[in-house]
């Protein structure tokens, strides 16, 4: 998988665009009448005020205290970045707020200080306790961050944690714990490395020992060498963790360690370092970009290392997004005064645990893996894995009861897992995790329209990414031009022009195998040369050729014409059948699939049938979830007699006759069918009671396609699609005028739905 190449451009646009920064705040309750802003502010508000007067601790009834983080720095130590100051580090923050969000449904506010004062620091931050239920310290350069942490612990009765001196512990640590396991190995006789001394290092030390390693038996690094204890000017941190050892080097350091950890800087270890190493050797070599050693060098060098890194490319990945999340929220949720060591070691082990689990299908589909099971390239989850929220949180919150510092304890475990699953909806994380797994394997796509600077700069991106090889079709000359004006850079991309004369033997060959099937469909051979010479009929036989694994086209022609070779060329996969094709809607809700969104203007029975079986397979397959069905109508369960509500109704009755294992009901109206109290006080015999649906198969393409266009334009919903359905070979078809972002997404698509088909 390619690791993702981030130009400065797009970073700046991505920022600037629409609204400038990352986040906004959206209000919880109406706001649109005067009676709901008299409930919301005066005077309707004073009832609440009074209320928290007379007893404080109902500000987490009546307010957003207990899901709202502040992420606060100085802008000291941002990144690899250094001392940026206070504004530089703000979309930092923001992106750090992002991250709260999606993984764990929590509200922050970023807070940039400008101040260099260690004190004015901890008085600011100690006179935000009303505002906020936690304090996330970011990006704060050493030794003052340890101040500034201890103090807040001390002075504050909210949880405060500095994320970057204890993220990377707590996961470290958790992979510590399973990699010690399997080569079979003991943590009091770990004798280990550390190349590093900063805020990460100290934390991750603490740890390891909370673990059982032994303190004499870690030797520790800076950019001087080994920190020994006769080593002049020592204090605090170093002082205390400085070795006896008659060690002078990292290089003499190593040599029969059990355990490398590497916070430091890239290509620091080298092979011969590495063969020094005792057998099973475990290395953590976490600096970013760049490890200490290469993922790959390392395993070249000695098979039987346990390896883990930073990145996303290589197993292993310690990131501290798997912990921080469910940290805080596991806090919040009982009203934790602190985050205290008890805390951070449930988290620990909670992550250490998860490992071992069995990986639910969804998370190996997002790596492209057969299987992922607990061993050497699996000893920490997978970032993309849903149980971290389930698993993590409320052992972090159990822990905060067990050592007195919860305000508010839980009762029952069982509901308040569902609360959780309920708060981040089950399928919210759905387009990155198709993202993600579009990554683990590239596939070659041919674009009809290479014409088109946003087909371009999408091509340019899935490159990159290792999702797409792209194949482009056009004239040559004008294809690098539009490049070159739009800064779009592709070394060694393949152009074909359909037309000229260099690709004349595949024009030809492919005008013999359109003949061939075609020339008793209405085509003769001079009819078939020419048609070959069309763009879109050219890239589907390339397709079907093999040539290219699947084809995307239609930024800027209508759907019929860009459908119709596919369909005279590639076909069907059920002859009987007609081909469909469906939406993915992301919504606040989860992700809603629309069928038929652009095919069939008025499905009979039959056709209403292949939708839904088109439609719930590529749910199944492609986006490893259990298709929910409601055929909608402007009827409920034959209130109206009419023939369209008769049609769905019968379609109905077919699809569980022939699907019984599906779950599907209908007709019914659409309010019905996404509000479950309404469904089930109506109409509680309804399949889809307790069954929320996520796939809605509408009565005609005129209710399908208004539907989806009126959630897209008014910003309800990011729409993926058209997903065409029921074809023979991957063919896709952008809507005209798609951003670059939709040309992206359904690059995404092309490429699983490529990945599906193989060996079929």
């Amino acid at each position: 998988m390619a690791q993702s190449k981030i130009r400065k451009q797009d970073a700046l646009e991505y920022h600037q665009k629409e609204y400038p920064g990352k986040i906004e705040v959206i209000p919880t309750k109406n706001s649109k009448t005067q009676r709901d802003l008299a409930l919301a502010y005066s005077p309707g508000v004073a009832f609440p005020c009074l209320e928290i007067a007379d007893k404080p601790e109902t500000v987490y009834d009546y307010t957003a205290k207990g899901n709202l983080v502040a992420v606060i720095s100085d802008g000291s130590a941002v990144l690899g970045l250094g001392n940026i100051g206070p504004e530089a580090s703000k979309p930092v923050m923001e992106g750090k707020g992002i991250l709260f969000k999606i993984f764990a449904g929590i509200d922050v506010f970023d807070l940039e200080l400008n101040t260099k004062s260690t004190e004015e620091f901890i008085s600011v931050v100690k006179a935000l306790e009303p505002t906020f239920g936690g304090i996330n310290l970011e990006d704060i350069k050493a030794p003052d961050c340890f101040e500034i942490e201890s103090r807040l612990k001390k002075e504050m009765n909210i949880p405060v944690m500095h994320d970057d001196q204890h993220g990377t512990a707590i996961i470290s640590g958790a992979a510590l714990i399973n990699a010690v396991e399997v080569v079979g190995k003991d943590m009091a006789g770990l004798k280990v490395v550390v190349s590093g001394a900063g805020a990460s290092a100290i934390s991750c030390i603490k740890i390891i020992i909370e673990l059982g390693v032994k303190k004499e038996n870690i030797i520790v690094c800076d950019s001087r060498g080994v920190i020994r204890a006769d080593r002049e000017g020592l204090s605090g941190f170093k002082k205390d963790y400085a070795t006896e050892k008659d060690v002078n080097s990292i290089e003499e350091a190593l040599v029969d360690s059990d355990f490398f950890l590497g916070l430091s800087k890239g290509n620091l270890m080298t092979p011969e370092m590495l063969l020094s190493m005792a057998k099973d050797p475990i290395v953590f070599a976490l600096a970013n970009p760049d490890p200490e050693i290469d993922y790959n060098l390392a395993l070249d060098t000695r098979q039987d290392v346990v390896m883990a890194t930073g990145r996303s490319d290589f197993p292993n990945q310690v990131n501290n997004v798997l912990g921080f999340p469910f940290i805080f929220r596991g806090a919040l949720d009982v009203r934790a005064t602190e985050i205290n060591e008890a805390m951070k070691l449930a988290a620990v082990k909670a992550i250490a645990e998860l490992a071992k689990a069995p990986v639910p299908e969804i998370v190996m589909h997002a790596y492209n893996l057969n299987n992922i099971s607990f061993g050497r390239n699996y000893i920490i989850p997978k970032p993309f894995d849903p149980r971290l929220l389930t698993t993590v949180t409320p052992a972090v919150a159990k822990a905060a009861i067990a050592s007195g510092v919860a305000k508010h304890p839980i009762d029952d475990w069982d509901a308040y897992e569902s609360t959780l699953v309920k708060r981040m909806g089950n399928d919210d994380n759905l387009l990155r995790v198709v993202t993600n797994r579009a990554r683990q394997k590239s596939k070659k796509i041919v674009f009809a329209e290479a014409d088109d600077h946003r087909i371009l700069k999408a091509a340019q991106i899935a490159l990159e990414e290792g999702i797409a090889e792209p194949i482009f079709l056009g004239n040559k000359n004008k294809i690098k031009e539009i490049m070159q004006n739009h800064h779009i850079k592709m070394e060694n991309v393949e152009i074909i022009d359909p037309r000229s004369s260099e690709s004349k033997p595949m024009r030809e060959k492919y005008a013999e195998m359109f003949y061939e099937k075609r020339q008793r469909r209405g085509y003769n051979w001079i009819e078939a040369k020419e048609k070959i010479k069309s763009r879109n009929y050219f890239g589907t036989m390339m397709v079907q050729n093999g040539d290219a694994d699947a084809i995307i086209s239609g930024i800027s022609r209508n759907y019929a014409n860009t459908i119709r070779p596919a369909l005279e060329i590639i076909g069907t996969y059920a002859p009987s059948k007609k081909v469909s094709s469906m939406y993915l809607m992301i919504t606040k809700r989860g992700p809603l699939f629309f069928a038929d969104t652009t095919i069939i203007p008025n499905p009979t029975v039959e056709e209403l049938v292949d939708i839904t079986k088109l439609t719930a397979n590529a749910v199944r397959k492609s986006f490893d979830l259990e298709p929910r069905v409601a055929l909608l109508s402007y009827s409920n369960f034959g209130s109206s007699d009419d023939e369209e509500p008769r049609i769905v109704r019968k379609a109905v009755e077919r699809i569980k006759a022939e699907y019984p294992e599906l779950i599907v009901d209908g007709e019914i109206q659409a309010n019905f069918a996404l509000n479950q109290e309404a469904l089930s006080e109506s109409f509680p015999f309804s399949d889809l009671v307790g069954n929320a649906p996520n796939v809605l198969i509408f009565p005609n393409l005129s209710s399908a396609n208004i539907s989806y266009k009126l959630m897209q334009i008014m910003g309800a919903t990011e729409a993926v699609g058209p997903i065409i359905l029921g074809m023979n070979k991957p063919v896709h078809i952008l809507q005209m005028g798609s951003s670059v972002r939709e040309v992206l997404n359904m690059i995404s698509i092309a490429n699983i739905d490529a990945q599906n088909r193989e060996g079929k």
